[in-house]
């Protein structure tokens, strides 16, 4: 026998659909200036994001370009893209480079920022912490193909900077650039520079909401700057490299096309040929777009997993996202 609503506590009475919907499109219509500055992000994702989703049946299909999407044919069997993506000989190489360069990004991308975040956040001379983050961020704004031309400049074998000061203190120069030894390390390299300001940045405004109270406190103690930087700094943005970290994740099997593409050539395939810049080769020149969604699908399948298993690890430690 169902209970008299009149009769139940106020907290256990249930709103009906009805009232629901009227709470909501209240407090839509209160926050309605937010909502109208929001539509124009929601648009664009939905155009640009969502919408292009549609696009992933072509891994299914064996697409054909005066054919459309919708007219193409199903593949038989549907798996055959990723089955001939598998069983290329390329595979093992090009996933074990995807791999090997984005785990390095990752490691050494990550610390350098904190660090010089922390250093900057503890210098006092501000003209000379103004400096030092306007000289350190200037690179994240270079395209790709100006970092090139300055790497040629420093590395080039024949009339690099480096290479000079190497062959005037009695060495032999050293093929940086085309060295499967050394190209690896240029490219992360190169890509820690870039990007070394543009994420000290993040961490310093993450410093700047910490309580200053606790660094007041911890003078009164006695603790020291390293002290004050292990206990209050690194704490108070745990948060914010734990986010970054997971972000990053999801981009594990990117590796970064832009970069490579324009620094690599034939000599450094074997260390330096990614998924990415197979697909252009093989996919999408070749006008093989089918190929080209299936490793496309492929990876952000495997990106979709690290970022849900490192927030659940994440969240062991009250960091996770969501």
């Amino acid at each position: 026998m169902e209970a008299d609503q009149s009769l139940l506590p106020a907290s256990r009475i249930q709103p009906t659909p009805q009232k629901r919907l009227q709470a909501v499109l209240r407090t839509a219509w209160r926050f309605r200036a937010f909502y109208l500055m929001l539509l124009p992000g929601v648009i664009y994702f939905i155009i640009f994001r969502y919408f292009p989703m549609y696009g992933v049946i072509i891994a299914f299909k064996n697409f054909a370009i005066m054919d459309g999407i919708t007219g193409s044919a199903w593949a038989d069997p549907w798996y055959k893209h990723f089955k001939e993506f598998y069983q290329s000989p390329y595979f093992s190489q090009l996933l074990s480079n995807t791999l090997l360069i984005s785990c390095y990004k990752l490691i050494w991308g990550t610390f350098p920022p904190i660090i010089l975040a922390l250093l900057l956040n503890e210098c006092r001379v501000r003209w000379l912490k103004s400096i030092v983050q306007t000289l350190t961020y200037l690179p994240h704004f270079l395209s790709w193909v100006i970092i090139f031309g300055i790497l040629l400049t420093l590395f080039s074998q024949n009339g690099g900077l480096v290479n000079r000061w190497i062959v005037e203190a009695g060495g032999e120069s050293i093929p940086f650039l085309t060295s499967t030894d050394y190209f690896r390390s240029i490219l992360v390299g190169s890509e820690v520079w870039q990007n070394l300001g543009w994420g000290a940045i993040i961490y310093l405004a993450a410093m700047a909401s910490i309580d200053p109270t606790l660094y007041e406190a911890a003078k009164v103690d006695g603790a020291s700057r390293l002290r004050m930087i292990w206990h209050i700094s690194l704490p108070g943005i745990q948060s914010i490299i734990v986010l970054l970290f997971i972000l990053k994740l999801g981009h594990l099997l990117d590796a970064g096309f832009d970069q490579i593409y324009i620094l690599y050539n034939i000599q450094v395939y074997p260390v330096a040929d990614i998924l990415d810049t197979w697909v252009y080769r093989t996919g999408l020149q070749q006008l093989n777009f089918s190929l080209a969604s299936a490793v496309g699908l492929f990876k952000s399948l495997i990106g979709l997993i690290l970022v849900l298993g490192a927030n659940r690890l994440a969240k062991k430690w009250g960091e996770g996202i969501w």
